[in-house]
């Protein structure tokens, strides 16, 4: 019996101490999506919903001859693009899967990640960071081109003609922007070095887009928290600076009160 106790023992401590670590990890992000998606359902997330199903009907559509057409002057961004195509077509582009992958991925990514984001950061922030996740991935590629392959942040020449579609680096921003929101360190770490080994295992156009979209995701989080800070400060020096203003006036009065 002693010997029992003594492995129970260990293993309720370690039962312990990762309930207390998940709870730290995903404990305030676990509460802030399960309130909205217990009180609505579904109905709390219509953008995800709208993402999803747009990512499902560009393959669709892609997979049609008119169809392809139509993607490829709309959605379908490359470096060689003239710029006020490629930021015309960004939009578009991000709800565009490959042709060539499983389009059940994409579209798994974007319920998950999207649901999360815009049930803890917003539906507009969410789109914001999105959208701007993915043009700094997009951006990134066309300078990048344009430094070339012997430059340490450049790429290949022939990226300049490579596909540049599809919501993994819009994924891979909201993941990272939640993960500093909620204090998810462990996770948002894990996102981060998965991507940097991806990318130094089987350097590519997609990979490299991910770093820039992640280095976007950290430096738009870390200031919006600064600014965040510095506008708490500036409106707590406002409120005390009115709820003196009256006392000083009453100070001044019963001063001249008592000098009469």
């Amino acid at each position: 019996m002693s010997n029992t106790h003594a492995l129970v023992r260990p293993l309720r401590t370690g039962v312990t101490a990762l309930r207390r670590a998940a709870e730290a990890e995903w404990g305030p992000l676990f509460r802030a999506v399960r309130e909205p998606l217990a009180r609505r359902g579904l109905a709390a997330i219509p953008m995800t919903l709208l993402a999803t199903a747009s990512v499902l009907a560009f393959q669709v559509l892609q997979h049609t001859t008119a169809g392809a057409a139509l993607v490829q002057r709309t959605g379908v961004v490359q470096a060689s693009l003239p710029l006020w195509q490629e930021l015309l077509r960004t939009p578009l582009s991000l709800f565009v899967p490959a042709p060539d992958l499983p389009v059940w991925g994409a579209a798994a990514q974007v319920f998950l990640v999207f649901g999360i984001a815009e049930l803890a950061l917003g539906r507009w922030r969410t789109l914001l960071f999105a959208y701007l996740g993915s043009l700094a991935g997009t951006m990134y590629a066309r300078n990048g081109v344009r430094l070339g392959p012997h430059d340490v942040f450049g790429l290949p020449y022939v990226d300049t003609f490579v596909r540049d579609t599809g919501p993994s680096a819009a994924v891979v921003t909201l993941a990272v922007c939640v993960a500093w929101r909620y204090r998810a360190w462990f996770t948002g770490g894990t996102v981060v070095l998965a991507m940097a080994a991806e990318q130094a295992m089987l350097p590519n156009l997609a990979g490299a887009e991910h770093l820039a979209a992640i280095a976007f995701a950290i430096t738009a989080s870390a200031y919006g928290e600064a600014v965040g800070r510095q506008l708490a400060r500036t409106a707590s020096a406002l409120r005390s600076a009115l709820a003196l203003g009256p006392l000083t006036e009453e100070v001044r009065r019963t001063g001249h009160a008592a000098a009469a």
